[in-house]
This record gives structure tokens, sequence and C-alpha cells, in this order.
């Protein structure tokens, strides 16, 4: 087969966070594959250090530092009338790498990873398009505007959809357009107009191995605080990670401290806003912001909480704790996409005071909490490994399977 153009919305380098991880494995994957050409944006600094691993990988690269504020990208959308997200993503530079790049190298498929980077197919490609969207970003917004009132509401009503509209656009332009699980999948279907093209479901994985409690020592920093640590994981900058985390500390904490005084909580990722990190030190509440490496922080906690309201797909965060044998407290939505077993491999609860109750239950009977963690880890060595998630991308990309085995 020809190279592969590869189009993401945030370079899959360090793959720290959720949609990183699943790009970073993608990636990878396709790389194996075919000559891989990759076009893609850096949020900041810490991201444009990464630019050495994608250049050891990629055949070329556009990797672009991404500075539009969203305030400005939002102004912009209202213009043109088109979705905020995709005008935060709109660059002249990645348009103008994608004209060279089918113009100089043998490309005949584009790998497009998120809902973002539609936009930048030339209208007169022919070959193979897979569209990974792997949430369907216009629910969530749809989501967030039935919760909102004022111009918030408004302009959140408005993104569902534009976007929407963008998915379905999407759908009929890809050969194969993948979502991180069936309900995902079967949830695009049902919004999609008319005819629409293959919509399929491609799980996430984990790195098994990496992600061992045996291997990774607590971070002495969580282990200096009260008991039950319980740890709550993400980027902290996005709005339903933001919502869960004040959840956590206003609603399920205080209840848990009523019976487990010492108990601490601890919030863990990037770039949380001020009033979050203002939480900091308050009532058992520790704001730790970015850190190097997840591992040893959910080494240290008694148990993961992941009490998230808006979910959209599978949840890393949960794969991750359990990957780590750490006994998981989850809302519903955050338990969609994963197929293991309420009360033998987590703890699913809907209200404030059930998950509390589940965390205290796990902190007097810690034979519980243990049985629960090691069933976790079992759970995610035996059917969450990143080779059976991607195990039919070649298929998707219309590999022939005896190129594929020898990949």
């Amino acid at each position: 087969m020809g190279d592969i153009l590869f189009l993401s919305h945030r370079i899959p380098f360090p793959p720290d966070r959720g949609d990183k991880i699943r790009s970073h494995h993608v990636l990878k994957a396709v790389a194996h594959i075919a000559p891989v050409h990759v076009g893609t944006f850096a949020d900041d600094a810490h991201d444009h250090a990464s630019e050495p691993d994608l250049a050891a990988l990629a055949a070329s690269y556009c990797l672009i530092r991404r500075t539009r504020p969203l305030p400005v990208a939002a102004a912009q959308a209202l213009a043109r009338r088109r979705p905020v997200s995709l005008t935060a993503f709109h660059d002249r530079r990645l348009k103008a790498y994608v004209r060279q790049t089918l113009a100089r190298h043998p490309i005949d498929t584009i790998l497009l990873f998120s809902g973002q980077m539609g936009q930048y197919v030339p209208a007169g490609f022919t070959g193979r398009v897979i569209a990974d969207l792997v949430d369907v970003d216009s629910a969530k917004f749809d989501a967030y505007g039935a919760k909102s009132k004022g111009p918030r509401g408004w302009m959140e009503r408005r993104e569902g959809r534009l976007l929407r509209a963008e998915e379905a656009r999407i759908a009929r332009l890809a050969d194969v357009t993948l979502l991180v699980s069936e309900a995902e999948a079967q949830l695009l279907r049902s919004r999609l107009p008319g005819p629409f093209g293959n919509v399929q479901a491609m799980g996430n994985g984990m790195d098994a191995v990496g992600f061992d409690p045996v291997t990774v020592l607590p971070e002495p920093r969580m282990t200096a605080h009260g008991a039950p640590r319980i740890v709550f994981t993400g980027q902290m900058d996005y709005a339903p990670n933001i919502a869960a985390a004040t959840r956590a500390i206003d609603r399920i904490l205080p209840l848990v401290r009523e019976v487990c005084p010492d108990a601490s909580l601890h919030i863990v990722g990037r770039n949380p806003p001020a009033a979050l990190a203002a939480h900091d030190g308050r009532g058992g509440v520790h704001v730790w912001g970015r850190v190097e490496d997840i591992r040893p922080w959910l080494a240290a906690a008694d148990v993961a909480l992941v009490p998230l309201e808006i979910a959209r797909g599978v949840q890393n965060k949960v794969l991750e704790a359990m990957a780590m044998a750490l006994p998981v407290v989850l809302s519903p939505g955050a338990a969609i996409g994963i197929d293991a077993v309420d009360g033998r491999h987590f703890a699913v609860r809907e209200s404030n005071a059930a998950m509390a109750q589940a965390i205290i239950d796990l902190a007097h009977v810690p034979d519980t909490a243990r049985v629960l963690g090691t069933a976790a880890r079992e759970w995610i060595v035996q059917h969450a490994s990143w080779d059976a998630a991607l195990a039919r991308l070649p298929e998707y990309l219309g590999v022939p399977p005896m190129v594929a085995a020898h990949a």
C-alpha cells in the first residue's frame, strides 16, 4: 500500500492524557504498516518538547504550536458561522502541509484523529479516509447546553448543533468512522441523518506492563496525607473533569470525612483552573496539577473516585486505576464502554451519598478493597491490551491480510 497521512488535533507525545494515549498507540500501529506523515498541534511547551519523538517515528511531519486563545476562536467562529472546536484548530500552515504532502508522497490513506481534523481533507482527495472520532462530541455539547443558561448555554447548544452537522459530513466522507465503544458508535448512528458510511467501534487498551503496582513506588508527597487517600485524575482544564472534581470536593468528600475524618482527596492532572486550585490544602483536598508520571500517584491511593456527570466514550482514568489494582468507585457514565462487572471489578454508584458510602465501606474492610483491586487488574490484563484493541485497524486501513501479518 501507499503512505498514510495522519492528522491529529494534538501531538501524540507524550501519552499523558486520554486522547493522546489513544492517538499515540494508533500512530505507532500505523507506522508499522506503512510510512506515515503526521500533521498535528502542540498545546504548550511541554507538548512541543516531544518533537524529537515525533520526528523519530514519522516519514515527515508538521508540528504547529497552537496559540489562538479560546475567546478569539469563539469570536471568529461566530463571525464565520462555524463550530468553535473547528475554528480553534484551523491553521493555514497545516493546510499547506497537507497539500504539499499529497503532492510529494504516494498518500493513499488519510487517517483523521478527532473530528476537528476533518476540515483538512481536500475536496478532491480520492484515496481512503479513516476518521477516528473517539467520542460523539456533539452529544457532549448538547449535554453542556442542557445544563447551562444564558449566553454560555446558547453557545454550547450552538456548538452541539454545528458539530452534529460536521460529524454527519465526516461519516459520509469516511470509508470507516471509528468510535471508542459500541455504545458511542450506536449513539453516532442514531444521530446521523440519511445514509452514512461504515461506523465501527474500536476500543481503548492499556499498557498493563507499565501500569503494574508491583513495579511502581507510591508517591511520598501523597502518602504523607491522611487515609483513605482518594484520587481523581485527568486533564483539569476539561469541563467534565472540572465538574467531577468539584462534585468530589463539595459533595462527596465531606460525607466521607463525617465517618473517616482523616480522609484526603487528591486532584492530579495538568492545568487546574484557579477556582479549583483554590481548594488546595482545605478540608483534606490537595490539588497537585501536572505530574510527570501518574502511576506513583495511583500507587499511593486507596481508592480512585470518578464521579463524572457528563462522560463520553471509555475513560482512560478508569482503566489506568484498574490496571494499578486500585478499587474504583465511579458514576454510571464513567463505566460506559468498559465491559467489567459492577461489584466484581469496580463499584458503580450514582448518588453522592452512595459514592461516599462505597468509599467508607472499602476503607473499613481492606480485604474487600484488595479483592476488588486485584480483580480489576486481572480484567485489564485479560481484556484490555492495546494489541487486542487495535486488532482490526489494518482491516480498516484496507491492508491485505498478508501485509498486516508481517507489519
